[in-house]
């Protein structure tokens, strides 16, 4: 059994996954970033008569006092999670934006690790950290430029934390799903649409909307990815990185290959 804390488990992949941890027989703090959020879980929880299993809290990674809190939890296991996307061409996208998503995807959740480090490296756990990256950290899509940005920083972070931790029994690991049908990534097409203006912009909306809506077509069943996260979290050992479903592991792995031979 381990002792499992999740961050961005209020919806999606993640709050599938918290679920599938505690029904699996692994003890679960599982945080949202809003107390509705909470509310909500916490109810779903009673109704699944996990509450010895699984515990619900509030943790916006970009809230000093709730990655504070942190500090005061048991736990092994550390899934970083909590992740944003926001939309458009990189060419025109408001910068805000960017920096916006770095600063949740990135930045946040590098404090809240380097913080899971401290506690783990203080208590003489040797514990795990899996970061939820995505197909996104290892190619780009249009109108996604940001958000992959951000993941394959986020890679990064991961592969340097994974060598400089091998000391000390921490280990890290990445999972990057596919294109999985939760809603979040229709949600970052249409954050598109907040900024983008055809009277100032050359991107045309239409032209957008056409590129996003042949992008996620044939989106999967989500309920497939769940059931490899919570595969890959609750075993002993694994690989380092951690593509699924196959189909995307190929694809990464020919577009990193295309881009050797790539001429402009």
């Amino acid at each position: 059994m381990k002792k499992i804390l999740i961050t961005g488990a209020g919806s999606g992949l993640g709050r599938g996954t918290a679920f599938g941890l505690a029904h699996a027989g692994h003890q679960v703090i599982a945080t949202t970033q809003i107390w509705p959020q909470v509310t909500d879980l916490r109810r779903q929880v009673a109704d699944s008569a996990l509450d010895g299993r699984m515990a619900v809290d509030k943790l916006d990674v970009l809230d000093e006092l709730d990655v504070a809190a942190v500090a005061d939890w048991d736990f092994d296991t550390f899934v970083s999670n909590a992740g944003i996307g926001e939309g458009g061409p990189l060419a025109e996208m408001p910068v805000d934006l960017i920096r916006r998503t770095f600063e949740t995807n990135v930045f946040a959740n590098l404090e809240l690790t380097q913080r899971v480090v401290r506690k783990w490296v203080d208590e003489d756990t040797a514990g795990r950290i899996l970061f939820v990256s995505s197909m996104g950290g290892m190619l780009t899509a249009y109108g996604l430029g940001a958000y992959c940005a951000s993941k394959h920083a986020l890679e990064a972070v991961a592969a340097a934390l994974r060598d400089e931790l091998a000391s000390t029994g921490i280990t890290v690991q990445t999972i990057n799903p596919g294109a999985y049908d939760t809603g979040f990534n229709d949600r970052i097409g249409e954050t598109t649409y907040h900024w983008q203006d055809d009277a100032l912009h050359f991107n045309q909306e239409a032209d957008i909307r056409a590129h996003f809506a042949e992008i996620m077509k044939g989106q999967h069943d989500p309920q497939d990815m769940i059931d490899k996260m919570v595969e890959i979290i609750g075993a002993d050992t694994g690989k380092y990185r951690n593509v699924w479903p196959p189909s995307t592991e190929e694809l990464i792995k020919q577009v990193q290959h295309d881009a050797w031979t790539r001429t402009v």
